[in-house]
């Protein structure tokens, strides 16, 4: 029988958990809670939370000391937490030093997660905030295929996991649903060169070799390679994508129908739908405030890790898992198991 793996990574908000990370936990329960008898399912939580935290630490001491202005400021706890976390981050892993590490450390867990994976289990990937970031460009960013990076070779490992990703497209376990929560990632588009830029006034779009050599951080070209592999394999069936945003979250960004503008032939190879979650704990009052700055500092932050405790994301997983799994595939000439140890 087949196994699903569930795999999860986390953005900013888990930042606290840095002994035992079990951000996933409750929300891995509410699937197997929801999800019929039968199936099979592998929890596999990621964790870069702690890379960083040195830099952090140093950072936050500086600015802290008594030389400086630190203690007039206002919303000292915000700027400190989710502010620094996320900016942070966000400048951190571009930088080849902090992504490297972020790497290896994603690599050394998805190793340890799919050692028994096989070519016929499926792949559900569920990506929060900045950690949907993270994992598109290892998978997707030209970046990483600079062998002088010190992570592109763990890049390339990872890459080796999923089916219709290069360098072994044919191999691997396969994407079956895609789940992001609290996802910045239409800002990509943004990244889109190939779709926009032109190499001078009057002059035609750039070639994809023309924009990848411009663009090292774009994901749409590898993006559309693993959906035409993912259809050829489906035989013409949709790969489930579901972007979850709670009315609450700032960080949180609609996909449809933007997605579709990205990849050429896109709406004929992914099914993409935003699924607006619950207001849980909302009054009128909450709801007659929820357009001002006060709300954004009240609420920003739970509506923003509010994904891992939700019913409604928990059953659209489950709805998706369930759904993939009645999805025909073509069989593999024989059956290939993950080039892992």
């Amino acid at each position: 029988m087949a196994t699903d793996y569930v795999l999860f990574i986390h953005g900013v908000n888990t930042r606290s958990q840095r002994e035992k990370p079990d951000y996933a936990d409750e929300l891995f329960e509410l699937i197997t809670k929801y999800i019929d008898t039968g199936y099979e399912l592998q929890k596999i939580p990621l964790y870069w939370g702690n890379v960083n935290k040195e830099g952090e630490d140093k950072l936050l001491c500086k600015l802290q000391s008594e030389d400086g202005c630190w203690q007039q400021l206002w919303f000292k706890q915000f700027r400190q937490t989710t502010l620094l976390q996320f900016a942070g981050d966000a400048a951190s892993y571009i930088s080849r030093t902090v992504g490297s590490k972020v790497v290896e450390k994603l690599n050394q867990d998805m190793l340890k997660g799919l050692k028994n994976a096989g070519s016929q289990d499926r792949l559900h990937l569920v990506t929060h905030s900045w950690g949907t970031v993270i994992l598109f460009d290892v998978l997707f960013a030209e970046r990483w295929n600079d062998e002088n990076i010190e992570g592109s070779k763990y890049v390339q490992e990872i890459r080796r996991h999923f089916y219709g990703v290069e360098p072994n497209a044919q191999e691997g376990i396969r994407v079956s649903s895609i789940h992001t929560m609290g996802s910045p990632i239409a800002l990509f588009s943004l990244l889109d060169v190939v779709k926009g830029e032109k190499q001078a006034a009057g002059a035609a779009e750039l070639t994809q070799s023309q924009a990848r050599q411009r663009a090292t951080h774009d994901i749409t070209p590898n993006l559309e390679a693993l959906l035409k592999n993912l259809g050829k394999k489906l035989n013409g069936n949709k790969l489930l994508w579901r972007n979850y945003i709670h009315p609450g979250d700032p960080v949180a960004w609609p996909l449809n129908p933007l997605i579709y503008s990205l990849v050429d032939g896109l709406s004929q190879s992914v099914n993409v739908e935003d699924v607006v979650t619950e207001l849980n704990g909302f009054d009128y009052l909450n709801l007659l405030f929820s357009q001002t700055p006060l709300a954004l500092l009240l609420n920003g932050g739970n509506a923003h890790g509010s994904y891992f405790t939700s019913t409604k994301v928990a059953q659209t997983i489950v709805e998706s898992i369930e759904k993939a799994a009645k999805q025909p595939v073509k069989a593999a000439k024989q059956p290939v198991l993950l080039n892992v140890s």
